[in-house]
């Protein structure tokens, strides 16, 4: 008993050793931190120690401009490093979209060096984009994949913040029947069924041109209110799009359209309406006096 009693607390303290100091010692590592190619900045990670990967590093590509959290606008500058992998013929592409999905821009990125290679190779290229209501978005990089299979297909994004656009007021006009009834509740099929509805563009320095592609969107700029209220569109036209805007000295506003599947062509009251919506937009603008289209032979019944 009196050994049981001995040794009993020799075996708890031995147990304790066991138990704390049998344990492998906690990696603790170095508090710095590495600068990567676009600003950022990764820490060393246990138990080698080693700094983390970069952005994109695992995946063959840094970008180091544009920076992490920069505020981008039109053209943008793009430059960084990948793999040779990523290029066919020097080059790949990269596509810019806003937080809706909507494509801005697209640029071709090209190397600087010789791209027949395993390691890094630096590349270049602008990007020009169209202005967005949303406030960010994705720049997305894409590879060469002449393959066309999408299991070699490279895809790496990143996001970004765009500059604060400036806004304006426009008038877009669409049409609702209810109103253009005549004494016998008859549609007239005239301009004063259009319906002018309030939309936010960004400021450029083509306005005309920007309000008539927003027209030319349709049925997407409508709300579910104007849909219930009646208000309505054909557009958008499939293979129907703006081509030039030539305004000219004298007023006269001269649109040519490119129409591939003859979408303007049809009934005098179809056409009527889808003319009117086109030269009321455009003529909201003071220095419009007259619109006219090309080719002639559009919106013909």
């Amino acid at each position: 008993m009196n050994k049981f009693k001995i040794l009993f607390p020799l075996l708890i303290l031995l147990l304790i050793i066991i138990v704390f100091f049998g344990r492998e010692p906690e990696t603790v590592c170095i508090m710095d931190a590495k600068e990567c190619p676009d600003g950022s900045y990764v820490s060393r990670i246990p138990p080698s120690c080693e700094f983390a990967p970069c952005p994109g590093e695992e995946q063959g590509i840094l970008i180091s401009l544009p920076k992490a959290n920069e505020k981008i606008q039109s053209p943008l500058l793009i430059e960084g490093k990948a793999k040779g992998t990523w290029f066919f013929e020097a080059q790949f592409n990269a596509v810019l979209l806003d937080d809706y999905g909507n494509e801005l821009g697209e640029a071709i990125l090209t190397a600087e060096s010789d791209w027949m290679t395993e390691e890094l190779v630096d590349f270049k290229g602008e990007l020009a984009f169209d202005g967005s209501l949303s406030s960010s978005g994705t720049l997305r990089f894409l590879s060469s994949n002449p393959t066309g299979l999408p299991e070699y297909q490279k895809v790496y994004e990143i996001l970004v913040q765009f500059s604060e656009i400036e806004n304006r007021q426009i008038s877009l006009y669409y049409y609702d029947p209810q109103r253009d009834l005549d004494d016998f509740g008859n549609i007239k099929c005239s301009r004063s069924g259009l319906v002018e509805i309030q939309r936010s563009m960004p400021v450029s320095k083509t306005p005309i041109q920007d309000a008539i592609n927003l027209l030319l969107k349709g049925k997407e700029n409508l709300k579910e209110q104007e849909i219930e209220e009646g208000i309505t569109t054909e557009y958008p036209l499939e293979g129907f799009s703006l081509a030039e805007v030539n305004l000219q000295q004298d007023g006269v506003l001269v649109l040519k359209f490119n129409d591939l599947l003859n979408k303007t062509s049809g009934g005098s009251c179809r056409v009527g309406i889808l003319w009117f919506q086109i030269e009321a937009t455009a003529k909201q603008f003071e220095a419009v006096k007259e619109v006219r289209f090309l080719p002639e032979e559009l919106f013909q019944p």
